[in-house]
């Protein structure tokens, strides 16, 4: 988008009621459309989308759309039509200068957004700019509409970043499931996930509501237990099994688990004979 000189050339609020239908048909301009209230069906090219406060739908020319309103109040949207030339821009030293054919506007389709308080004020602002006219005012329009695509870029951005970051959580969740007996590290499970021990720590806690050492040791001891009421092992196997060699240890950390050693409670969750 740095390649790219836009121009905004309407911008507003519309809201349509209930039961409002518009299209199918070929969208002829570059657009925005932000929801802010109710609930609709938009159709582009085919696929349907649901249209609901926090949506924004990024639409180019030529685009087929049909928008639906089938609720029972009527749906509100923020909307910024634009068009854009590729300017000239420096890299590398050199100067380049591209054809518009050659740089399509990369926002197209449908967007979840999570930060809409800061999206709804730019629309807001740039919108109250269309009843001036002048190039000052132009000018501000286009910092508005290159704050709204900072914004929205963030924010997508933003969501790709959380993704990545809980699959990566759950991958060393997975390995802890399945390696619980071995020995390992916080260091070992943060370099897994690609992060700093201290920076997985603090997600993994905020994405679990436990440390990594505190879940990995809730591992072992749920298997302890069913170890305790299914098998006839003895407490150093049962120990070693999970992970620990050393088996007073093991029952001082059973018993601060469990509230019970591990003869206890066995004892009590044992089934008796035949029963």
């Amino acid at each position: 988008m740095n390649r790219m000189n836009f121009k905004v050339m309407l911008a507003g609020h519309s809201q349509k009621p209930a039961g409002w239908r518009n299209g199918p048909y070929t969208h002829r301009f570059h657009s925005l459309w932000l929801i802010t209230k109710g609930k609709a069906t938009f159709v582009l090219n085919g696929s349907s989308y649901t249209a609901e406060p926090g949506k924004l739908f990024s639409l180019p020319p030529g685009m087929i759309v049909e928008r639906i309103n089938e609720g029972e109040g009527p749906i509100e949207f923020f909307f910024v039509r634009f068009a854009y030339a590729v300017a000239a821009y420096e890299e590398d030293g050199s100067w380049t200068l591209e054809s518009d054919r050659e740089l399509p506007f990369p926002l197209s389709g449908s967007y979840a957004i999570t930060n809409i308080p800061p999206l709804l004020n730019t629309f807001e602002g740039i919108m109250k700019l269309m009843k001036h006219r002048g190039q000052i005012v132009q000018m501000r329009q286009r910092i508005l509409f290159l704050e709204i695509l900072t914004q929205i870029i963030s924010d997508l951005r933003s969501q790709a970043v959380t993704g990545h970051t809980n699959t990566m959580i759950e991958s060393t969740i997975d390995y802890m499931v399945n390696h619980y007996a071995e020995n390992m590290t916080v260091e070992e499970l943060a370099a897994m996930a690609g992060m700093s021990s201290s920076h997985y720590s603090r997600l993994f806690k905020k994405y679990v509501s436990a440390s990594p050492i505190h879940y990995l040791t809730q591992l072992r001891m749920d298997r302890a237990k069913e170890l305790l009421i299914l098998s006839d092992y003895k407490l150093k196997a049962v120990a070693q099994s999970i992970g620990y060699e050393d088996e007073l240890y093991f029952s001082r950390l059973f018993k601060k688990f469990t509230g019970q050693s591990p003869s206890q409670y066995a004892k009590t969750h044992k089934a008796a004979p035949n029963s």
